[in-house]
């Protein structure tokens, strides 16, 4: 049986994982489509991140799996309010499945060890190396392109906006995380 601290932790937990998965669906409407390929510049990564930050290991990734349940299902979640089956196995289904790798190494890092500056930066960075990976290598099984085609389809143009998005998490996990740990005691 639950203490009262605990089911209030839990329902915490729930909402906060319910309002980061409508965030990744609002990042994901955030989308510009580039020229050179298949795969948009979203948001969605963004708020992955944060996830992994804010919840940890079990909360965000259940957070980003709900996302892409809720996609799968056919809810116009993903970018450019697309949704089902296709979609996810289509071209940029390789960056929606990375993002449960993206807010695991975050997650999971975060969990087991002290947060700090250093740890959130290499759950971030390591994050996104099995990201890119996922994504890129999807990209080129799906489009059957060469690696470097995928590599310049799938991740040079994402370099700049991603180094601003891991910037900006940091800031605002270190900024509002202490706070937010604070409510979670209460």
């Amino acid at each position: 049986m639950l203490s009262n601290q605990q089911e209030t932790t839990n329902l915490r937990m729930s909402v906060y994982c319910a309002l980061f998965t409508a965030l990744i669906i609002i990042g994901a409407y955030i989308s510009i489509p580039i020229p050179v390929g298949p795969v948009p510049i979203v948001l969605a990564d963004f708020f992955v991140m944060l996830s992994g930050l804010f919840l940890g290991g079990k909360y965000g990734l259940l957070s980003v799996a709900l996302y892409l349940a809720l996609g799968i299902l056919g809810m116009p979640v993903f970018s450019s309010g697309a949704s089902g089956f296709a979609f996810l196995f289509g071209p940029t289904g390789g960056f929606l499945l990375g993002y449960l790798l993206l807010v695991a190494s975050i997650g999971f890092l975060t969990d087991k060890l002290k947060p700090s500056f250093t740890t959130d930066l290499i759950g971030i960075m390591m994050g996104n190396v099995l990201l890119y990976a996922l994504g890129i290598t999807w990209l080129r099984i799906t489009l059957d392109i060469s690696w470097a085609s995928a590599t310049v389809i799938g991740l040079i143009p994402f370099i700049p906006g991603t180094i601003i998005k891991v910037i900006v998490a940091l800031i605002i996990s270190r900024t509002l995380l202490p706070a937010f740990n604070e409510n979670m005691r209460r």
